[in-house]
């Protein structure tokens, strides 16, 4: 599906774990489409390629999925955000934090920690999509974490 871009997005309905991070950020003037995009048309070689490789002979970026792909996304907020330690004490994570996970068999997953906590445990709440849409749950630790991130956007981009 061909979306536009700077600022192109899918329906939310058909949306991913990354539409979600996404969208947060451009609620906040902040494009992720094309801060991926140029960072890694910049510094191709620091980005995964095993998507590109089987595709074209010289592989390139894509402004329609590019910023889609977690392992994409772990690399551009260590790149330009702030990688954070992993931990698994809760209190660690803060409202406005991204947190990467590995699901098993190479799934790779990500979410964004809010400001509210949940009644029971006490922990930050997570949105994220896994598959039944955008959801605001206490999954901070239901998955291995592989990623912990803070990323305040490109300051070039502010109004």
């Amino acid at each position: 599906m061909r979306i536009a871009y700077p600022g192109g997005d899918v329906p939310a309905g058909t949306g991913v774990c990354t539409d979600e991070v996404i969208r947060s950020y451009r609620a906040v003037g902040i494009d992720l489409q094309r801060e991926v995009h140029e960072d890694m048309e910049n510094h191709f070689a620091a980005y995964p390629r095993k998507w590109n490789a089987s595709r074209a002979a010289v592989p390139r970026t894509d402004t329609n999925i590019d910023h889609r792909r977690v392992p994409n996304l772990m690399v551009f907020f260590s790149r330009k955000g702030k990688g954070l330690p992993l931990s698994t004490n809760a209190a660690d994570y803060h409202p406005g934090d991204l947190v990467t996970w590995n699901l098993g068999a190479g799934i790779t997953h990500i979410g964004i920690v809010v400001d509210q906590k949940s009644p029971e445990t006490g922990r930050y709440l997570i949105v994220h999509n896994i598959g039944q849409g955008p959801q605001m749950e206490d999954v901070l630790f239901n998955w291995r974490i592989i990623g912990h991130y803070r990323y305040a956007g490109n300051l070039r981009d502010r109004n």
